[in-house]
């Protein structure tokens, strides 16, 4: 196999994995695992208000309803799974915890 076939291979490898990170079932199987890793974290009055939808028109489209109190569980349990994703599975839970961040920021003002 050439130099050239070599680096093309990679560089075809590399985007499927891209690609295969946002792919919504991809997404939805970690919002799953987060969410009941959360579950098991949180205190047991908490666990009913953890929750996540995914949207059935848009597929790349979540609703986190969860209380604030119970925020803090979800951000370590992404934290904790972050090096288990593929790389843009962990930018788009990056993003989420960002979002997360400065939603509980404006509510302290």
């Amino acid at each position: 196999m050439s130099v050239t076939s070599k680096i093309l291979n990679q560089i075809n490898n590399d985007v499927v994995n891209l690609k295969d990170g946002l792919n919504p079932e991809n997404i939805s199987y970690w919002y799953e695992k987060i969410i009941n890793e959360t579950r098991e974290m949180a205190p047991p009055w908490l666990t009913d208000k953890i929750n996540v939808k995914q949207d059935p028109i848009l597929p790349l489209k979540f609703d986190i309803d969860i209380s604030k109190r119970a925020v803090r569980y979800f951000m370590q349990i992404v934290d904790a799974n972050l090096d288990s994703m593929p790389y843009s599975t962990k930018l788009y839970f990056l993003k989420v915890e960002e979002i997360l961040s400065s939603e509980m920021d404006k509510s302290l003002v």
